[in-house]
């Protein structure tokens, strides 16, 4: 097998597959983590040393000491949060990694919180399910080209930039929404002080990630959500408001798509969905909230109980071909064990007709009737399992179905939360 040194590692599903735990596991042969994507509406546990840790905008490979994580361009960034979470990890007591930030990521402020509350409300029983962390709005302003950017805060007229796109959006609040203002010595002050912390972690992300893969070092590209919420190309309108496909990468760091060499989406052995959108194969029964409570399907960021569901193919496909993926690695295995029979959907029927892609439109996604392929479950614990030998028949019989199915190679599969319950077929970083 050829061995990389860049490695790209998203979500394949509706967001939640265990993203943040396959960073920090192949975090431990980087040199550099980057994230491309989302703010910290995105919420990453990673378990370790029997600690639990959750990281929001943060990458995850910040765990390892000798990781530099970078944030980059494609992500929005709240600094006041991001310098909160950064000393709250320092505080941790772990021994951590650098952090850099891109001086040409987009700035969340708390505008922008207050427009994200106020669309949600206001769209009644057209809810999207929204963290209201204020992501949407700042992704609006960036491609309205009124944003702000890391950079710009250290430019002599930021003051007046700031106060002119305070004024604006005070505005708009109080014509749509009938809201108070905001302060803008507030926002200014809180956002200088947060700036002053961060400012000596400011960088060209392009310019630094290209120079570390040509230096031949790891390079670890983290997504956010899952490419089902991806902008463009997920089950819209209940999507993310970035691109968090893999195809995002380059846009998202600032470096061409050649240096981008493999790409692992994450997979749950079963399917979870959090907030409103079509969810053919949910499971609205015992065996569904079995599964939550087995599998702890809380959101990370939120609390939120997840929906449930069994493992669609239809839609793994799907996430496959959009974001280019080389392999697949499926999480949370373990919580599928003590079932008699297990069902995947194989395909759709829409208006009688097969169906074995993803609907464009949200009212005929949830028209659709998953068809299933039924096979026998396994009683045995494999929490423990530390080997693809190890796993009962069942278990491996469902791994190779998955694979077969979807023609794409699995590089492994997690039987636990803890970093140690991680089985890689074969590391192919360069280390």
């Amino acid at each position: 097998m050829n061995k990389y040194n860049t490695m790209v590692i998203v979500g394949a599903q509706w967001g939640d597959e265990g993203k943040g735990k396959m960073t920090d596991v192949f975090a431990q042969t980087s040199d550099v983590v980057a994230r491309f994507a989302g703010g910290d509406n995105a919420g990453h546990v990673i378990n370790f040393n029997g600690k639990k840790y959750k990281v929001t905008i943060v990458p995850s490979g910040i765990f390892n000491p000798k990781t530099i994580n970078v944030i980059g361009n494609g992500c929005v960034v709240n600094l006041e949060n991001l310098v909160s979470e950064f000393e709250a990890i320092k505080n941790s007591g772990e021994k951590i990694g650098k952090l850099l930030i891109s001086d040409r990521a987009h700035l969340i402020f708390p505008y922008h919180s207050e427009i994200d509350a106020a669309q949600e409300d206001a769209r009644g029983e057209f809810k999207i399910g929204t963290t209201k962390k204020g992501i949407g709005p700042a992704y609006q302003d960036r491609v309205s080209r009124m944003g702000l950017r890391v950079g710009d805060v250290a430019l002599p007229n930021f003051k007046e930039k700031l106060k002119a796109n305070v004024a604006y959006q005070n505005k708009f609040l109080k014509a749509m929404f009938n809201k108070e203002p905001i302060d803008f010595e507030t926002v200014y002050k809180n956002t200088m002080a947060a700036y002053e912390k961060i400012k000596s972690q400011v960088i060209d992300c392009g310019l630094f990630l290209e120079s570390a893969i040509k230096e031949g070092k790891n390079v670890l590209f983290e997504g956010a959500q899952g490419a089902l919420l991806d902008i463009d190309h997920g089950t819209y309108p209940f999507v993310t408001s970035s691109n968090c496909s893999a195809n995002n990468v380059s846009l998202g760091t600032g470096i061409s798509q050649r240096w981008i060499t493999n790409i692992v989406g994450v997979v749950k052995a079963y399917c979870t969905r959090v907030g409103t959108g079509a969810f053919p194969t949910e499971l609205k029964n015992e065996i569904g909230d079995q599964i939550r409570e087995v599998g702890h399907e809380y959101g990370s960021n939120t609390g939120r109980p997840r929906r449930i569901g069994w493992l669609d193919l239809v839609a793994l496909k799907y996430a496959i071909r959009i974001s280019d993926l080389d392999e697949i690695f499926i999480t949370l295995l373990d919580v599928l064990t003590g079932f008699d029979t297990l069902k995947v959907c194989t395909h759709y029927t829409l208006n009688g007709k097969e169906l074995t892609s993803v609907p464009a439109t949200n009212e005929e996604y949830e028209k659709c009737v998953p068809v299933y392929m039924d096979l026998p479950g396994w009683k045995e614990d494999i929490t423990q399992v530390k080997s693809l030998h190890e796993l009962p028949q069942n278990a491996k019989n469902y791994l190779e179905m998955i694979s077969k199915i979807c023609e794409v190679p699995i590089a492994g599969f997690s039987v636990g939360p803890d970093r140690k319950q991680t089985v890689l077929y074969e590391n192919k970083f360069n280390k």
